[in-house]
């Protein structure tokens, strides 16, 4: 993503199309170091020419709930205006791209093993308030919405997780014989994994 904020790209593309939104976020100021809305900001929103109106940060501040139930009722409102379209096949907001990553745990998004809004099919956006990693509060996509794009770049880098790539595109088992939340995640088109070497070193590979 850096790389779009040089030339040629920076001038080249028609930013005016652009459409953001975060899978999900930290429920703290968005002007606090622990805001995934900071941290695009500073790296790349600040740098391209994509319109504020188009740019979806959550209200920081409501309560974890009740920023996940509004962060939930602006995706309702596009899609009722058609900006956001519906997948044909799930019925759930259907986005272009989702870049995810993963924790040692198998974490994506904030949908951790041992909670059960991990199990969410009903809403687009929940939301939790004891998050295994801190900061605790956080609002997330659910896998409905997140499966039902049309492509996800899965993004993951570290020997730390190592472990979990191999349970999930190789042919280690899962920790205590249950299937992490990574194993979950598929697009309704395709689904790439863009690893490092470290991400990938227990993989077998032939020849």
């Amino acid at each position: 993503m850096r790389k779009l904020v040089e030339p040629p790209y920076k001038d080249s593309i028609e930013w005016s199309k652009w459409w953001i939104f975060w899978v999900d976020e930290r429920v703290v100021p968005l002007g606090h170091d622990d805001s995934n809305y900071k941290l695009a900001l500073d790296g790349f929103l600040s740098k391209v020419q994509i319109p504020s109106s188009n740019i979806y940060a959550i209200n920081d501040k409501e309560s974890p709930e009740g920023a996940a139930a509004d962060y939930e009722a602006r995706l309702k409102q596009l899609v009722e205006s058609k900006v956001l379209p519906l997948s044909a096949i799930s019925g759930f907001p259907k986005f272009d791209l989702m870049l995810l990553g993963m924790g040692p745990d198998g974490h994506v998004a904030s949908l951790f093993p041992l909670r059960t809004h991990r199990h969410e099919k009903e809403r687009l956006v929940t939301f939790i308030t004891d998050s295994p990693k801190p900061p605790p509060p956080r609002i997330t996509f659910t896998f409905p919405v997140i499966n039902s794009a049309s492509e996800i770049a899965m993004v993951v880098t570290g020997a730390e997780l190592a472990n979990m790539v191999d349970v999930t595109l190789g042919s280690a088992p899962p920790p205590d014989g249950i299937p992490p939340p990574c194993t979950e995640v598929s697009a309704e088109e395709e689904l790439t994994w863009f690893l490092d070497k470290d991400a990938a070193s227990k993989l077998q590979t032939s020849g």
